[in-house]
């Protein structure tokens, strides 16, 4: 006789509906992590030195952790960098340099046991392999041991011919790295050419032939064209298509949020409300600190509320609007106060302070749900050059997140104050943030998280952090 269907109870974190003993869940909701991955995934980089191997690593492991993929990087010039202290010259990379070579086989083999741990026993979903692995052998190698784990591999190789790249990369990212730090320019730069060489007589590139079985894109002079081969499901879609968004063509992100509104005023989250009267006054020292800058092509976001689009039309010039970039739905809470919410929904407000990331408002929306929102405005920023996005304090912290790295649990306390603009100009593997005030005064929006979240805490000890309102 079949089990009959199991009761339903609704979790009052995420409000999603969940089985149930006995009027409570199963499985608490943050052990129920979604899988985005039906077994793990193992990327794998191939090219020669200075081919923005790592750049893409970094990029990658950033995007899909920010998406909400569970993702590692492993870097196998970091392992030996940890082996051998003290690097000496391009000739440790010699092909005929026998210790040179089972020291390097060595830092691979650690890298992977490394893997093998991050994927099968600490919870990831995705690795990425950082290395040459230039020979069919090796990548030979690196296949069999996911097939003896259960992984899948999808290979991301980057060809480039083009010197001035070459020579950019090397300046822009090697000249740094603790291989050089007591060499000048000109020897570290020799040094590196003679280490690439080393890797060229033996490199064997991912072939449309011989490599037809495997699972890869191959991205030509930094993304010119693009081969992809054998995409077997979701995640490795996701990545090609985040591979073929991304360019090194040196911009800035300007991000702010709109001029301050009423209900900013009075405390109030969210509604649309419009400008106050200092609000009006960033509008206008927005549109002269643009109009300063003198950037090439700007384009300008907005969301599709009322205080972002009147914040933009003191610039002057086009604008586009994104409902995707409209403030976080606080559904029920919509336009209270947080002395109403801890009044009226006293458990939501606790429960929102213990993870605020993936609360979700009654009728509303949570931080996560906001990420997946934003996805295509971040795929959509990867490709353009120079972007102001005129936005809000939920918003920007989510974009700000995937920029600067920053987990799930930093995400939702992230300081984005009114009437301050931050530039973020991407840099080697990071991003370089300036943050500009604008000089005009408004209040503060920002609370922190209180230290008693429990659900029977006092009114009082739930609105310590609470700023001052009209």
């Amino acid at each position: 006789m079949a089990a009959s269907p199991r009761e339903l109870t609704q979790n009052p974190l995420k409000k999603i509906w969940m089985p149930c003993k006995n009027g409570l869940p199963e499985q608490h909701a943050s052990q129920r992590k979604v899988c985005m991955t039906n077994c793990p995934t193992l990327i794998v980089t191939v090219g020669l030195p200075a081919r923005g191997k790592t750049y893409i690593s970094k990029k990658l492991t950033r995007y899909l952790n920010w998406i909400g993929v569970p993702t590692k990087e492993f870097n196998v010039g970091q392992y030996r960098r940890e082996c051998v202290k003290i690097y000496k010259s391009f000739e440790f990379f010699r092909p005929d340099n026998e210790e040179g070579l089972k020291i390097r086989k060595q830092c691979a083999s650690a890298a992977l046991n490394d893997v093998r741990q991050y994927l099968s026993e600490e919870g990831g979903q995705v690795a990425v392999f950082d290395a040459t692995n230039t020979t069919r052998e090796r990548r030979g190698t690196i296949v069999k041991f996911a097939e003896q784990n259960g992984y899948k591999v999808f290979f991301v190789e980057s060809v480039c011919e083009d010197p001035e790249v070459i020579a950019e990369n090397i300046v822009q990212v090697k000249l740094s790295s603790p291989d050089y730090t007591d060499c000048s320019t000109d020897e570290a730069v020799d040094d590196f050419m003679k280490r690439i060489k080393c890797y060229e007589n033996s490199y064997q590139t991912l072939d449309e032939v011989l490599d037809r079985e495997l699972s890869y894109i191959k991205i030509m002079d930094v993304g010119r064209r693009y081969l992809v081969n054998r995409v077997l499901d979701h995640i490795q879609s996701r990545i090609v298509y985040y591979l073929m968004n991304i360019h090194i063509t040196p911009r800035s992100i300007y991000l702010c949020r709109h001029g301050e509104s009423e209900l900013n005023i009075k405390g109030r989250i969210g509604g649309d409300s419009g400008l106050s009267a200092r609000g009006k006054q960033f509008a206008r020292c927005l549109g002269n600190f643009i109009q300063d800058q003198n950037i090439r092509e700007l384009k300008v976001w907005t969301s599709q509320m009322r205080r972002t689009i009147q914040t933009a039309e003191a610039l002057t010039v086009p604008y586009e609007q994104w409902k995707a970039l409209n403030e976080i739905d606080a559904g029920v809470c919509e336009e209270m106060m947080y002395e109403e919410i801890q009044e009226h929904y006293p458990l939501e407000f606790a429960l929102r302070d213990q993870d605020k990331y993936r609360y979700r408002y009654p009728k509303g929306e949570s931080y996560e749900d906001l990420v997946q929102r934003l996805e295509p405005v971040i795929m959509e920023l990867e490709r353009q050059e120079n972007v102001l996005v005129i936005c809000h304090q939920a918003v920007m912290r989510c974009l700000l997140a995937y920029f600067l790295d920053k987990s799930a649990e930093e995400l939702p306390y992230l300081k984005c104050p009114l009437h301050t603009v931050l530039k973020l100009t991407p840099v080697a593997y990071g991003c370089k943030v300036e943050s500009i005030s604008l000089n005009v005064e408004a209040v503060n929006t920002h609370r922190d998280r209180p230290e008693n979240v429990d659900i029977s805490r006092q009114a009082e000890e739930a609105l310590v952090t609470v700023p001052a309102h009209q």
